[in-house]
Formats: C-alpha cells, sequence, structure tokens
C-alpha cells in the first residue's frame, strides 16, 4: 500500500498542561486550610506551603498513553457508541487506573463488554493456558475470551458493540500472542462494520532497531501472523496500521498515539509504571533480552521460568558454564556480555528443571547496540554443541518461533553465525522501509 493510503491516526489537539491529580490537591488543600483551635495558618499561601504542595504531589508523566489522551481530547470518538474493550491488567493510564474504571465511570462512554487476551484480564495465567469468559467482578461486566474455544471475536460477541477499542501493553517482539489478539479483533470488526480504536502505547524497547529474521509466510500462527521481524521496533498502533495496509486487514481503524513518546525513549524514561505483561515478563530487562531467548522455548533448556530473571538467563543441569561464556565471549558480539549462572527454577511454568540446579548463562545489555536475536543465534550455536546427545528440539513450536524451519535446519548442519543470518539483512531492510508508512512517532 502507498504512503498515501496509509490509515490516518485520530486528529489530536495539543496537549494541555499537566495538573495535579485531584485527590493530591484535595488532600493537600485541606491540610492547608486544617488550623489549631479553628484558626487559619498563617503561611497557608506562603513560600512553605506552597513548597509542600510541590514536593507532595507526583511529577507528570513525560509520556501519556493512549488511554490517557483520549479521555482528555477525543471522547467524541466513542460518544453514542456502545463499546467493546480488549484488555487486560496492562489497560491502564499513566497515574495506574485501569482503564476499565476510567471509561466505566466517564458519563460519555456505554463499556457494555471486555474481551481477554492471553494470560488472562488479570494477567495471572501461565502462556498456553486457555482462558474462560465470565464476568468482571469488579466492574461486573461480560469478559469474552479471545484465548479458549476461539481467538477471534464471534459475531455473537460483537452483536450488540458499535466499536472495539484495543488497550494492551505490547513487548515490541513478533512472538507475542497480544498483537495477534488484535490482528484477528480487526478483521472481525471489518467483518461486522465495526470501527476499531487502538489506544497507543510506548514499545517498552525502543520504536529504533529492528532486529532477527522477518517470518515466512508458510510459518505463519497465532504467535506470529504477518511477515515482521523479531524485534519490529513498533508499537500495537502502528503494526495495527501496519496490517491493515499492507496484510489485508480490512476494518475502519483509528489510532490515538501515546503523547508525549518518541522513538528512542528507553521505557523507565517514560515515567510510565512498568505492569508485566505476563508473569513470565517482570521487567524489561527481560522484554530487552526476549527477542532471542524465546527461541529458547523451543529446546529442552530453560529460560528462566519460575525464576526472578525469566528470558534474561538461559541453562541446562548438564552445561558447563565457565566453557559456555568463553565460547559466546569469542564471538565479540557487540552491546552484550555473558556471564556464569547457576539459578533453580520453581514451579516453572513450561515444566522444565523444576527445583533442579541449572548451569548456564546470563545475558547482560552493555549498550543500545545490543542485538538479542543475534546472542541468540550465537547462544544456540553453543549450547547445542555443549548439549551433544542431551539437546532436544521442541520442532514445531522452534519453527513457529523462528517463523521458518531454515534456522533449525541450518543450526543442525552446523552453519556458521554469518550463514545462519544469511538474508537477514535484505529482508530487514525491505521491512523497515515497508513500515515507514505507519510510522506516528518520531526518533
Amino acid at each position: 500500500m502507498s504512503p498515501s493510503r496509509a490509515p490516518q491516526s485520530c486528529p489530536l489537539r495539543p496537549l494541555p498542561a499537566l495538573f495535579l491529580p485531584v485527590v493530591v490537591f484535595l488532600g493537600l488543600a485541606l491540610l492547608a486550610c486544617g488550623s489549631r483551635d479553628g484558626e487559619a495558618p498563617a503561611q497557608a499561601n506562603g513560600p512553605e506551603a506552597r513548597k509542600a504542595r510541590q514536593e507532595a504531589a507526583p511529577a507528570p508523566a513525560p509520556v501519556l498513553p493512549g488511554i490517557d489522551v483520549l479521555l482528555r481530547d477525543s471522547l467524541h470518538l466513542l460518544r453514542g457508541r456502545r463499546v467493546g474493550l480488549i484488555t487486560n491488567h496492562t489497560g491502564i493510564d499513566a497515574q495506574g487506573r485501569p482503564s476499565i474504571d476510567r471509561l466505566a465511570e466517564a458519563p460519555e462512554v456505554e463499556l457494555v463488554a471486555l474481551f481477554s487476551p492471553e494470560h488472562g484480564i488479570r494477567g495471572t495465567e501461565e502462556g498456553g493456558v486457555e482462558i474462560v469468559g465470565g464476568r468482571d467482578p469488579v466492574s461486573g461486566l461480560p469478559v469474552h475470551s479471545l484465548y479458549g474455544e476461539t481467538r477471534k471475536p464471534s459475531p455473537e460477541m460483537l452483536a450488540d458493540l458499535d466499536l472495539l477499542l484495543f488497550d494492551i501493553q505490547d513487548v515490541g517482539a513478533r512472538y507475542y500472542t497480544y498483537v495477534s489478539t488484535m490482528a484477528l479483533a480487526m478483521e472481525a470488526a471489518g467483518e461486522r462494520g465495526i470501527p476499531f480504536l487502538v489506544l497507543d502505547r510506548p514499545n517498552p524497547i525502543d520504536g529504533v532497531r529492528v532486529q532477527g529474521n522477518v517470518l515466512d509466510p508458510a510459518f505463519s500462527t497465532f504467535v506470529g501472523l504477518y511477515p515482521v521481524p523479531m524485534r519490529h521496533g513498533m508499537t500495537a498502533g502502528e503494526l495495527a496500521r501496519l496490517y491493515r495496509g499492507e496484510f489485508g486487514v480490512e476494518v475502519d481503524l483509528r489510532v490515538v498515539p501515546a503523547a508525549g513518546w518518541r522513538r528512542s525513549m528507553r521505557f523507565p524514561d517514560t515515567g510510565l509504571p512498568w505492569v508485566p505483561p505476563s508473569p513470565n515478563m517482570p521487567s524489561v530487562t527481560s522484554a530487552l533480552h526476549y527477542p532471542g531467548t524465546c527461541l529458547f522455548e523451543g529446546t529442552n533448556l530453560s529460560v528462566g521460568r519460575g525464576t526472578k530473571e525469566p528470558f534474561q538467563v538461559v541453562g541446562a543441569p548438564w552445561l558447563r558454564a565457565d566453557a559456555l561464556v568463553t565460547a559466546l565471549e569469542g564471538y565479540g558480539l557487540p552491546g552484550v556480555r555473558f556471564q556464569a549462572a547457576r539459578f533453580t527454577p520453581q514451579d516453572p511454568g513450561d515444566g522444565k528443571f523444576g527445583d533442579r540446579e541449572v548451569e548456564g548463562v546470563r545475558l547482560l545489555a552493555t549498550s543500545p547496540t545490543y542485538d538479542p536475536t543475534l546472542a541468540a543465534l550465537a547462544l544456540l550455536r553453543e549450547a547445542r554443541k555443549a548439549s551433544g546427545p542431551r539437546w532436544e528440539w521442541r520442532v514445531a513450536h522452534f519453527d513457529r518461533l523462528a517463523g521458518t524451519d531454515a534456522l533449525r535446519l541450518g543450526l543442525e548442519e552446523g552453519a556458521t553465525l554469518e550463514e545462519l543470518r544469511r538474508g537477514w539483512e535484505e529482508d530487514l531492510a525491505g521491512f523497515r522501509q515497508q513500515r515507514q508508512a505507519y510510522l506516528l512517532y518520531p526518533e
């Protein structure tokens, strides 16, 4: 699709200055007006009182997610419409309040149904566990599961809706099912003639770097629907625009952008609270390594599920950490160090080595030049070599994640690192050019 046909984000007025949250303001006002024996404090409005109010007030976040921008500037997009919301525990405003509550409380909004992705509406279920629909105990709204009997909203689920909203924090990797849920919901909305609105959020591992291989469409599955790289460098809203513009998803699409976000921003710079998008994504550090180390889910090695460092460590009881680190450091990969690690998974969701000490490596990113997908290739080569006959592929799952069987077959044939990634750069260059028309944020 040509740039001129790219779907437009909703028009927004310039963001007004941020004010103190109402609760904090009222609390400080009561303190200022309170007095001993009914007397007004002498300096309630003086410099000391003003300083106290400034110190007590939380600093406004430099970035506002789409839900805040919608409620501040764009409620006209929802007015008079019965709204369904695809969300989970990561759908929160800049102050940490659930989008469900914010929309349910807005007098102009008629929120009538919720839709849950993988891990459930509260994000507590392990990966791959089917989610059952029901009713949200807080709002009382019906919850339709999009990770159970169906992964695409059925006509019955959409029968009473005039608009479908999406508000979930993505992690920036191809193999994370929330954006697949979004894509299938876009299709369903388009088939019913229902507009689809994405409340956008930052890409937590930045929107600049595009890394890894591009999925072969022959390997399209729910963990990777479209030909995008392992690390795509896009937000959910930008991906939605790409899906519509390049991959044939027909829907009336709008995106409410996150205000103040720049592509080069690290997540801590946004001022937004980090909410683990799934049980094994506790930190932005885990998210940064995930586009590479997630490939080990398709092997019999542990990626640290059941520890405090999932996707930051990889290992198995038979590996020798020091020897593996020495081999990996020999690659001279930029932006990363490998450190010997020992860890004991506790009740791991993947069932790998529960309560057994595991030996392997910890990946430490040292600069923005770090490419987690390239580090994973080196680690796959060396861990497979060191494992000998103990190595096992979970063939179907590995190929789903890799988006090809060429990577696994190349490893089995003993291909070098350069041979394994051959062709990636050409595909990545094509993708970078393709995505350009759908980007919403400056660097």
